[in-house]
Parts: C-alpha cells; sequence; structure tokens
C-alpha cells in the first residue's frame, strides 16, 4: 500500500519452466490437447524471455477467453487445400496460431530442399505469438525466413484516420555462423498493438507518435489510442509496406483484410479467420548453407564495428538474442501481467506459477 491506500503491484520473477508449465496447463485447462498446449505455451514464455513482452503471457487469458467462446478452436481439423511441393494452402480450422505455425514450419523445412525455395499461406488462423519463434526454428536448418500476417483492425493509412490495416507483422531472418541469426521482427505500425494493452494495464503512457485518437489528434493516451489508431512506421513508405503485407497475407487464401475482422481483443468470440504467409529459402540451394552463414555473419560484425567513440550498435535480433540468453532460467514479468496470470489460475483452479526460491 502506498499513503494514500492504493494497492501498489510489484514486478515479479519466476522460473521460465514453471511459467511454461502453467501457460500449459491453463490451456490444457480449456481443452486444448497437451502437445498443441506445450508449443503455445513455449512460444508465450519465450517471447517475455526475449523482451517482446507485447507477445508474451501478456496474451495467455486472452487466448484462454477465446478458446471458451469460440474465437479459438481448441481441437482444430486443419487440412492442406492445395499442395504443388514447393507451394501450400494450409486451412487452420480456427486453429491457435501456434498451431498452425508448426505445420507450415514443418511443411517448408521438408519441402524447400527439394526446389529451393516453399511458400506456405495459411487461412482461418488466429495469433501466432511473436514471429522471431517461427523463423528460429528455420534458421537453425539453415533456411532464410519471411513470415508475415494479418491482424485486427488497428492501423489507420498514412494521412488517414479509419482502421484500415493490421499491425501486420514481418519477421525476416538469415542463418549465421554468428552463433544466432540476423533478425528482424516488427510491426509495421509505430508501436505494437500489444505494447498498447500492457500501457493500458500498467496505467502508462505510449510514446508520441504512435497513435492518433478518433478525431485524428496526436495522443499518448493507450485508451484514446485503441478508440483511434496506431500509425505506420516510416510515413507514407511504411503505410505502403503494411498494405503490400496484409494484402500477400490475406489473398493468397481466404483470410480477412483487418478492416473486415473483428478482433478477439473486442470480441473474444470472433473467428478472425487470419491469414499467415511464411517463405522459406534454402541456402544450400544457391551457394551453400555455410557459405550464407559465413557471410551473414561478416555483416553482423560489421554493423557492430560501425560506431565511433565506442558506442555500441547493435546488429538486428542482438538485442531479443542477449535477452533470451541472460533470461534463460528466470524472468520478470510487468505487474499487470502478473495480476492477470494470477487471476487465471484462481478462475481455472490450476496451480499458479511459482517465483524460484
Amino acid at each position: 500500500m502506498n499513503s494514500n491506500g492504493e494497492h501498489i503491484l510489484e514486478l515479479q520473477t519466476y522460473s521460465t519452466h514453471d511459467l511454461v508449465r502453467f501457460s500449459s496447463k491453463a490451456l490444457q485447462s480449456v481443452g486444448v490437447p497437451t502437445a498443441d498446449a506445450d508449443l503455445t505455451a513455449e512460444s508465450l514464455v519465450e517471447a517475455d524471455v526475449r523482451g517482446i513482452n507485447s507477445h508474451g503471457l501478456l496474451r495467455l487469458p486472452l487466448y484462454i477467453s477465446a478458446i471458451e467462446q469460440g474465437g479459438i478452436n481448441p481441437r482444430p481439423n486443419m487440412h492442406w487445400l492445395k499442395d504443388s511441393g514447393s507451394a501450400a494452402l494450409l486451412d487452420a480450422d480456427g486453429a491457435l496460431g501456434q498451431v498452425s505455425m508448426r505445420a507450415a514450419t514443418d511443411y517448408a523445412r521438408e519441402h524447400a530442399p527439394d526446389r529451393g525455395v516453399a511458400a506456405v499461406a495459411v487461412q482461418n488462423s488466429s495469433h501466432y505469438g511473436a514471429g522471431i519463434f517461427w523463423s528460429d526454428l528455420m534458421a537453425a536448418q539453415g533456411f532464410i525466413a519471411i513470415l508475415t500476417s494479418t491482424t485486427g483492425p488497428t492501423v489507420a493509412p498514412y494521412g488517414g484516420v479509419a482502421k484500415v490495416f493490421g499491425t501486420n507483422p514481418l519477421t525476416i531472418a538469415a542463418p549465421s555462423a554468428d552463433g544466432h541469426p540476423l533478425t528482424a521482427d516488427m510491426a509495421t505500425s509505430t508501436g505494437a498493438y500489444g505494447k498498447v494493452i500492457a500501457a493500458k494495464n500498467e496505467g502508462t503512457s505510449i510514446p508520441r507518435g504512435w497513435a492518433v485518437d478518433a478525431q485524428g489528434n496526436p495522443t499518448t493516451d493507450p485508451l484514446q489510442a485503441m478508440a483511434g489508431a496506431l500509425i505506420p512506421f516510416g510515413g507514407h513508405k511504411g503505410s505502403g509496406i503494411s498494405a503490400l503485407l496484409e494484402a500477400i497475407a490475406a489473398s493468397l487464401g481466404t483470410g480477412t483484410f483487418a478492416h473486415e475482422t473483428e478482433d478477439i481483443w473486442s470480441n473474444p468470440g470472433s473467428r478472425m479467420n487470419t491469414g499467415h504467409l511464411l517463405i522459406a529459402l534454402d541456402t544450400e540451394a544457391f551457394t551453400g548453407r555455410q557459405h550464407t552463414e559465413e557471410r551473414v555473419s561478416r555483416l553482423q560484425s560489421r554493423i557492430r564495428e560501425s560506431g565511433v567513440n565506442e558506442a555500441v550498435v547493435h546488429a538486428p535480433g542482438d538485442i531479443e538474442y542477449a535477452k533470451g540468453h541472460q533470461n534463460q532460467e528466470t524472468v520478470t514479468l510487468a505487474a499487470s501481467t502478473t495480476l492477470l496470470l494470477n487471476q487465471l489460475a484462481e478462475r481455472l483452479a490450476i496451480v499458479p506459477a511459482e517465483q524460484p526460491a
């Protein structure tokens, strides 16, 4: 309690292993098969481990509510609608995005070596977590991965106010001999929508330049941003990239565009029909995996050496991988996320995650 009698939530540190255990049990309690629950739990916890909190356990209560209310199908009958050997279309039947992405990455890793490239489009899916989780699986076997997805309506086109686009994430990863891939994993909005939700939960503001209110005025209030819209990064250039990513993620299948979608953040019972697109390039089919990995490693090194006066310059992905190494055993969660997880444990009558001794 503070001097005004208000309860102050404190940051809590947890065992990463126990967070995966807890999250998997929560998903199993609402009908998700064990293997699917374990995968989804691992992806969410890994996002927090790497500091990508907008895609971490903040979203577990949302997934649970969406499963309970019909927005996500815990036991989907996924099936391939098209399969040419190097291109395929998967209908995910409302699955957890992690479950549909496991099928997509499995397909790409199996088929890309045959022809040097494989592309998988997915329809009728949902949020797949942080893209870096999936690009890492590909890079670990020598593939360059390009991944994008539709989302719910959150972003206004450059110069507009209406929510036409989603945050339309883009993940690109190239394998490296450096120890971790060269990876860019980002929303095409100036800030991720999950970070706006986190700011709302924490009672904090968002950075200036992220959003406009319903009248198109700049705002740092997350509630006003949710009523209004986020804006694309990079002005008209980012807006153009966002539009094209949404187009290719949705139009190769029947995935809905953001402006046609009711987000599960607004209605957990909404079947969002999210579309994904994964493109995998097998480096062995070009100049060989070793050649590519060594060249990518040299580029990473040159980026890091580009500062002056001992300034620290990071190659894309360095910060996330450093945090992942630091947080292998334990991870600290935001106060609001801790509260949500404890409430979820009580509601589902499962043992909450425990702090390490």
